[in-house]
Formats: structure tokens, C-alpha cells, sequence
């Protein structure tokens, strides 16, 4: 079914209300609540607005991180970025927006190493048609804040003069960013976001679009359905607990109209709902007595990872044992994971990218494995930003050489024209009915599970459902849960 032919997914929908397709309403609040949903991010208030300096990559900066040299760009067709040429015609300014403090920093990991990759391989600047530009990417730090976010967009529109602005990372950051553009005729490239949020929480049609922001990632339909297949992946009494606070994100999530009971109920599941709880609450000891006197054999969340942290812990000292949780947001970053310790073991989780996706970077031929190894050479584990990060990039540059100079309306309409292979699979706007601004990617389930004592890492997020999208292979089987 496309939006078009669906008089649900043409309606208008606000920001807490999103339009989803073959699961209604119901996974509205699942991807609110996978990327966070409110104005500031969760962890109270966030911190003021500062001019502190971000590194700047390209002819005006050194990341503070090393890299490895990037490896020759793959051969490309007749539009291929060429990098080289010495800069010498003029600059080509992008702005990069994303949250490298509070809350949401977590989303930010991956971006000192991309940038440095980025740095090297465009060093000597790239060809746009038959001229060369240097290349001066001017990174931003939203700080976790929508309004910041606003601000950081406007400085780098109005004093900087970007040429193409990149953002990342949940709706709150990217949105005003992309609005921002939209408002001043700058193109602008997207992920780390679920599509229908980025759409339609900015107002959109999809029979008209936007004419300068472009986004790619997965969308709301496709977590409910990962989740729906891990449940299915267990026998269980078919009970699930909603975890979920009393903020935006938590309120959609749990609505019995548009949240995920809806959608569940679809599936044949059964929501218990103790209502929302407080952020960074004291003790979840009520909950968890809820959930164990109605016997409760599957958990489902979206709290930050203290709360997370807080709730399973308690869970396990009052032998509170399901058969499995899914959690959105808290268990993202593999950080998050280890802070939990042993009963970490078995948490289930949405996974966009690993080092095993069989796609390759249209900018240096590298395949995931290869840049998840130069990644971790730098002594983190490999994330699933590292992946989405670098494909933003490939866009961008894809999308400037078609364009071949820096007008604004040339790079706009070439974004419009993406039809490029990345490192996180194929990005194309437009496709299977979807609004002409957004470009879809693959979305699988997932385990972190405990490595043997002498691994690198002390767990490993493996792929073990793979229905709604098989090109991704699964590394492995689902596990008891701790």
C-alpha cells in the first residue's frame, strides 16, 4: 500500500501524532520512542546554548582524533566525486549538525572519527564539474536541544554561508535544522531519525514534499515489525509490560489509541500498562510488582539508561524474570550495555547497521567490516552510528558532483535524483510510494549477548531476526534471556 492510496497516511498529522503505514497509529509512539520525542531531550534540562568551537574538518581544521588514511575512492560512474585538483577555484562550505553533549551525545560517537576519515580523503579538495573547490566542513553542537539545534542551523545558513548542511541524530535535532533550511532555500541531507517523525512531524504532504531537505533511514512500520518478530521468535504467554515515563515520548507509546498497544494487539498481544512513571524515579518497585503479579513474560520500553539501569536491576534482586525485553533508546550505545554488567545478557534491540551488512562505501570501497576494524583500532567498539554517519557523507558528496558547482537549487534537485549504493545499502528518495524527500533503509532485530572471557568487548550485539529485511544476514541465534 502507498501513502497515496492511504487516506490514514495523507491525513496531517502532528509531531506527537505520526501517520504510519501497515501498522496504523500504533507505532507512532514506538518511534517516537526509539529516537525520543520531546522538545529537549530526556535527562532534564538541557544545557545552555554555547558558541563553544566544534572541529572543523577540511582546509580550515585537524580533527583531534587520527585515522587511518582512507583508501582511493571505488570507480564510480561518470558523476563519481573526484577528490584532488588543489581547491583552487573557490570553497565549498557544509554545515554538520549534531548533538555531541547532554542526553543525546551518545548519537555523536562516531563523529570525530568520520570527520577525520572525511578530512583525508577530500584534503585536496574535489572537482565540481570542471572546477576544483576545497572543501570546508564546519561542524556544529546542538547540545542536545531542539531550540539550540535552530540556532546552530541559522549561524551556519547566516554567518557561515553553507552551501549544504548535514543533520543528525532523532527528530528533535534534526527537524529544526531541516526547518531552518526549508526557510532559507539551503539544501540539506539527514538520517539517525525515523522517517515519519522527520516528515510528518514537520507538517508534510506527501503529495507535495519539501523542496530542499532531504532524509534517509528506516521508519516506524519496520520497528513494531522487528519487535513483533522477536516476540514471535519465543513461546510466552503472549503478556507484554510497558516501561514508559511520563514524558512525550512514554505518553505516546503507551496511548491504547495511536501507542504501541495498538499495534501489539494486532499481533495477538496483550499490553499491561502500569501507567508512566517519573524520570530518574527513586524505585520501580510498584511496576515490577505489576508485572509480576499478572505475569508478565515479555517487557517493552523506552527509558533513558538510567532508568533502564535502575528498573533491571531491581527487576533481577526481586526475581522478576521474563522471557524477554526489548528496549528502544537505553540500549543503544554498547556503553550502556557493559554499565549493566552481566544482566545485561539477552537484551533485545533494533539494529540499523553492523560490521556484517553486506554494503560497501561509494567513497572509499571499504566494506562495513572494514570500517567497523578501523574504527575499533581506535580502542571503542564498533557503533551503529559509524555506519550512518559515513553513508551521510556519501551522500553529500554523490549529490555535490552531480550538482558539478555550489548553487543551491543544482545540489537540491540532485539530491532529489540520489540513486547511490552506501555503506548502509542503497539510498533513493522517493521509492515504494514513499513521500519524494525520504529514501529508505533496512531495519533487522537484534541481541546483545555476553562475549567469552579474552573478547575484545565484553558483549556483542548480534542480528538474529532478519523477516522484514533477509539481504541482511543474521549472525546469530536468539538467546535465553539472563
Amino acid at each position: 500500500m502507498t501513502i497515496e492510496n492511504d487516506p490514514l497516511l495523507r491525513r496531517f498529522v502532528s509531531r506527537r501524532q505520526l501517520l504510519l503505514g501497515a501498522f496504523g497509529a500504533a507505532t507512532a509512539a514506538a518511534i517516537l520512542a526509539a529516537c525520543g520525542g520531546s522538545d529537549k531531550a530526556d535527562g532534564g534540562e538541557a544545557a545552555p546554548a554555547t558558541d563553544a568551537a566544534v572541529p572543523t574538518t577540511g582546509a580550515a581544521a585537524t580533527p583531534a582524533t587520527e585515522a587511518a588514511p582512507a583508501p582511493a575512492p571505488a570507480a564510480g560512474g561518470a558523476n563519481a566525486a573526484k577528490f584532488g585538483g588543489g581547491g583552487g577555484d573557490g570553497t565549498v562550505k557544509i554545515g554538520f549538525t549534531a548533538p555531541l553533549t547532554g542526553p543525546l551525545a551518545g548519537f555523536g560517537a562516531a563523529n570525530e572519527f568520520i570527520l577525520a576519515g572525511v578530512t583525508a580523503l577530500a584534503a585536496d579538495g574535489i572537482m565540481l564539474g570542471d572546477k576544483s573547490y576545497k572543501v570546508e566542513i564546519i561542524a556544529k553542537d546542538t547540545e542536545s536541544n531542539s531550540d539550540t539545534a535552530a540556532s546552530r542551523a541559522g549561524e551556519l545558513i547566516v554567518d557561515e554561508q553553507v552551501d549544504l548542511m548535514l543533520a543528525i541524530a532523532t527528530p528533535e535535532m534534526i527537524n529544526p535544522v531541516a526547518d531552518q533550511c526549508e526557510a532559507n532555500g539551503v539544501p540539506c541531507l539527514s538520517t539517525l531519525a525515523p522517517w515519519q517523525p522527520y516528515f510528518f512531524g514537520r507538517g508534510g504532504d506527501p503529495a507535495v514534499g519539501f523542496d530542499w531537505t532531504y532524509h534517509f533511514f528506516w521508519g516506524a512500520e519496520q520497528l513494531v515489525g522487528n519487535f513483533v518478530d522477536l516476540w514471535d521468535s519465543i513461546e510466552s504467554n503472549k503478556k507484554v509490560g510497558l516501561f514508559a515515563p511520563n514524558d512525550p515520548d512514554g505518553n505516546a507509546l503507551s496511548d491504547p489509541k495511536t501507542g504501541f498497544p495498538a499495534g501489539a494487539a494486532a499481533a495477538g498481544y496483550t499490553i499491561v500498562d502500569p501507567g508512566r512513571y517519573e524520570t530518574l524515579a527513586p524505585s520501580f518497585d510498584a511496576i515490577i510488582g505489576q508485572f509480576k503479579d499478572e505475569g508478565v513474560d515479555i517487557v517493552v520500553g523506552i527509558p533513558i539508561p538510567p532508568d533502564f539501569a535502575n528498573f533491571w536491576t531491581a527487576a533481577k534482586q526481586q526475581d522478576f524474570n521474563p522471557k524477554m525485553v526489548t528496549v528502544a533508546k537505553a540500549c543503544l550505545f554498547p556503553e550502556a550495555v557493559e554499565a549493566l554488567g552481566d544482566i545485561a545478557n539477552g537484551i533485545c534491540t533494533e539494529v540499523w547497521w553492523t560490521p556484517n551488512h553486506p554494503f560497501a562505501s561509494s567513497l572509499t570501497g571499504e566494506m562495513a567490516k572494514d570500517l567497523s576494524a578501523k574504527y575499533e583500532a581506535t580502542g571503542k567498539q564498533w557503533t551503529q552510528f559509524v555506519g550512518f554517519v559515513h553513508a551521510l557523507f556519501e551522500v553529500c558528496f554523490d549529490v555535490l558532483a552531480r550538482a558539478g558547482s555550489t548553487d543551491k537549487k543544482a545540489i537540491a534537485d540532485a539530491a532529489a535524483a540520489t540513486n547511490l549504493p552506501t555503506i548502509v545499502g542503497p539510498v533513493q528518495y522517493g521509492v515504494g510510494g514513499l513521500p519524494r524527500n525520504i529514501a529508505p533503509t533496512s531495519l533487522v532485530g537484534g541481541q546483545w549477548q555476553q562475549q567469552a572471557a579474552g573478547a575484545a568487548f565484553p558483549f556483542d550485539l548480534v542480528v538474529t531476526n532478519n523477516k522484514l529485511s533477509p539481504e541482511i544476514p543474521t549472525t546469530g541465534s536468539l538467546a535465553p534471556l539472563a
